[in-house]
């Protein structure tokens, strides 16, 4: 029986945008997997690689504050030389960025990717609590959407499962959330021209 849990499966043209990928080295090998996920679904949706940045922190708590920079970051690189603001790099080559027209465009999108564990302490719930409404807090208040792709797990199988690991094998959330970013990037400019598109009922 197919699930009828998440969004519909229409993919947007990513070939105009730029995205940027945060990611926690925390839980790492449960991250890795997500951020694969999620570059793979950029890939197929146009996205090219040298218009991906990746940039990774400790953990998820920092990741609404590195979001913000990062965003602030991007619109004065655009203003700017290339290659040099904040120690980005290409998800493709290092020379990639100062040769791609886009590569100095502000963000159109972040994917904010971490795996929060719950503990024997109320770590886990300060932290969740936190970080999700700092990430709210920042694409509103910046305008660029933000896609949630912390994973809040009650266990460790529950993280290796979301990520398309550990015995079940299941999806990879990840996919989702580039899904997501593309999606979400490709309405925003639109709605920024004062243009609305039409939604199938």
């Amino acid at each position: 029986m197919s699930s009828i849990k998440g969004p519909s499966t229409h993919e947007y043209d990513g070939s105009n945008l730029r995205i940027a990928i945060v990611h926690a080295r925390w839980n790492e090998s449960v991250v890795d997997a997500l951020v694969v996920g999620a570059l793979n679904k950029l890939g197929q949706c146009g996205v090219k690689a040298h218009n991906i940045v990746i940039q990774s922190v400790p953990g998820s708590f920092e990741l609404p504050l590195a979001c913000s920079r990062i965003i602030a970051g991007s619109r004065t690189q655009n203003g700017g030389s290339t290659g040099d603001l904040l120690g980005f790099t290409s998800a493709n080559t290092p020379g990639s960025v100062a040769d791609s027209p886009t590569a100095s465009v502000p963000f159109d999108a972040v994917i904010a990717i971490g795996v929060l564990i719950k503990g024997a302490t109320m770590h886990f719930e300060y932290i969740c609590d936190s970080v999700s409404h700092a990430l709210m807090r920042t694409q509103l208040d910046t305008g660029v959407p933000i896609i949630f792709g912390v994973l809040t797990a009650l266990n460790e199988e529950q993280a290796l499962e979301r990520a398309g690991m550990g015995a079940g094998m299941r999806h990879n959330h990840g996919e989702d959330w580039g899904l997501a970013a593309v999606e979400m990037a490709t309405r925003c400019r639109i709605w920024g021209q004062g243009k609305f598109m039409e939604d199938a009922s």
